[in-house]
């Protein structure tokens, strides 16, 4: 997985061997990432249960004392890698139909960068999909702060639309995870480099729950 740059300037995945005058920061920088880059590409390939640190250090190719400046155990290395994928695909979705009045527009231009994030990074995919899931209780609870963003995200443009209903929170999460459910059922079956067929499946499931007013439930 090809996770951005921290600096300004690309950063070395592999730094040259002997003296190269790099910064500190450069080179932990670079280490840094080529360790997230390690781990999704290993608990994609193996699964997290099977992946251990000496696997990230050797993909990474640096040494465990590096390993643990950087991060207290596997753990806490892949909830880095997971969070940095969620920061880089949240921002590609809001930045997708920047400018366009029409709010279905904006709402398939969203989808469709999801896709093709997805399709274009298929170790990622895997992590933030499913992966996740077999981490424990804290990726767990970072996974629902992450559907609660991307609900978020739903909300605020619905809600950019004059006179738009005040719908309930837990619409946004349901489309959200019916969204995550169907993705995550390709991923399953190695269909990856196909999500962007998925555009309008999706597109029907966010306009069909997110585009009339909800009324509260009755008492009975």
């Amino acid at each position: 997985m090809a996770f951005p740059d921290s600096v300004d300037t690309p950063l070395p995945r592999v730094l040259p061997r002997g003296p190269h005058g790099l910064a500190r920061e450069v080179v932990q920088a670079s280490q840094r990432a080529r360790m997230l880059d390690a781990i999704a590409e290993a608990v994609a390939e193996h699964g997290y249960g099977a992946v251990s640190v000496a696997d990230v250090i050797a993909r990474a190719r640096v040494s465990r004392k590096t390993f643990y400046e950087h991060f207290r155990d596997k753990l806490d290395c892949f909830l880095a890698a997971y969070q940095m994928g969620v920061e880089v695909l949240l921002e590609t979705v809001r930045r997708a139909g920047e400018g366009v009045p029409d709010p279905l527009a904006v709402t398939r231009a969203r989808i469709r960068a999801y896709l093709q994030t997805l399709a274009d990074e298929p170790a990622f995919a895997r992590t933030f999909l499913i992966e996740v899931s077999a981490a424990g209780p804290a990726a767990h609870e970072r996974r629902r702060a992450v559907h609660r963003q991307f609900a978020s995200l739903s909300r605020d443009l619905v809600e950019s639309v004059p006179g738009a209903p005040r719908l309930p929170d837990e619409l946004y999460l349901a489309a959200v995870g019916a969204t995550n459910e169907v993705v995550s059922a390709w991923v399953v079956e190695g269909r990856t480099e196909h999500l962007p067929e998925l555009e309008d499946v999706l597109f029907h499931i966010h306009v069909s729950l997110l585009s009339r007013r909800v009324s509260a439930p009755s008492a009975r």
